[in-house]
């Protein structure tokens, strides 16, 4: 039987793609619950944050791999641009600002 029960992120709640591939997975579900709130909504955001369907399938893939790797953030990530209760940092807001100017 497949666990349902998937914890969450501060402002995402896992997508059912994500979240089929964590409850399949006890070791990935394991790390998965391991993280605090803050990282699991940074997983979850990366996930999302993508354009292409095959690109969130493979982000998907990547979260489960990555987390039984160790990782416990995704890397070289500006971070969740949905948060509201801190502000964004002067960092984030250059690397968008770039990103809107292409």
């Amino acid at each position: 039987m497949v666990q349902e029960e998937v914890s969450g992120g501060v402002v995402h709640d896992v997508p059912d793609d994500l979240r089929g591939v964590l409850a399949s997975d006890p070791k990935a579900l394991a790390a998965w619950e391991d993280l605090t709130p803050l990282a699991r909504n940074e997983w979850i955001c990366w996930t999302i944050s993508v354009k292409k369907p095959e690109t969130r399938r493979e982000h998907v893939e990547r979260v489960s791999a990555e987390l039984k790797e160790g990782k416990r953030r995704p890397c070289c990530w500006i971070g969740c641009i949905h948060r509201t209760d801190k502000p964004i940092s002067p960092s984030v807001q250059y690397v968008l600002s770039r990103k809107s100017r292409k």
